[in-house]
């Protein structure tokens, strides 16, 4: 990162999650090349609730934590008689994710303005996307942006806004969320990530030559991401059709 981009990290706690997240995807590039932004997502936000779960106090640091717990629950048959328990599980992965939305939304709905309710709300956002409720998810997404502004979480849910849209074919509302993203330099997430998905949904909106433009960036701007492998296929895959 910039010299400047590390002085404001050390000002922003939670932009230090990023940052030390970014790190962590660069040392298992070979790992989360296909996986692209989502691993980043995900990466942040665990660690930003073991970050700040140590000092979170009360109900909603208890029930965050029951929330987590459920979320990490176990998905398959009962364990066989004899089996010590290791925690709560489910028969089906929808079951859980079910559950899990429900744990997440108690949290944001009774702290909505502290770290617990808007990690909360964001992850209700996420496992919303993952059962296909689109617009649940949005207006999960759309609520941690109206609180958490321009702040780790805040960006983080917009990146999630904008997988939302291009899901349900609003390409160009999609895209100048991504766009956005994108132009904050300085901002929490990795722009590398961030222009790889905006090439994508410019692929699946039909506009073929923006998307080998987009891509091109993460080629020839950030040769060292990790996800500048990816982007070379698909520059190159690009370029013949």
């Amino acid at each position: 990162m910039k010299r400047n981009e590390r002085h404001h990290l050390k000002e922003n706690e939670l932009v230090q999650l990023a940052s030390r997240t970014r790190e962590a995807i660069d040392a298992r590039q070979r790992e989360i090349g296909a996986v692209a932004i989502g691993v980043i997502l995900v990466a942040v936000a665990v660690i930003g609730y073991f970050a700040w779960q140590s000092r979170v106090e009360g109900n909603a640091g208890a029930m965050l934590a029951d929330a987590v717990i459920v979320s990490d629950a176990r998905v398959g048959p009962p364990p066989a008689p004899g089996t010590p328990a290791t925690g709560p599980s489910f028969p089906t992965e929808r079951e859980k994710y079910e559950a899990t939305a429900a744990k997440f939304k108690a949290v944001a709905d009774q702290y909505p303005s502290s770290d617990a309710g808007l990690f909360a709300r964001y992850r209700e956002g996420a496992t919303q996307m993952a059962l296909g409720n689109t617009k649940e998810a949005a207006a999960a997404y759309q609520q941690v942006i109206d609180r958490a502004g321009t702040g780790l979480y805040g960006q983080m849910a917009k990146l999630g806004l904008a997988e939302v849209q291009a899901r349900e074919g609003q390409f160009d509302t999609a895209i100048n969320t991504y766009k956005g993203l994108a132009d904050n330099k300085d901002g929490p997430l990795p722009v590398d990530g961030i222009l790889m998905q905006l090439g994508r949904t410019y692929l699946e909106a039909g506009k073929s030559t923006e998307a080998q433009q987009t891509v091109n960036r993460v080629v020839e701007e950030f040769p060292e991401s990790p996800f500048s492998g990816d982007a070379r296929k698909e520059l190159e895959s690009l370029k013949k059709s």
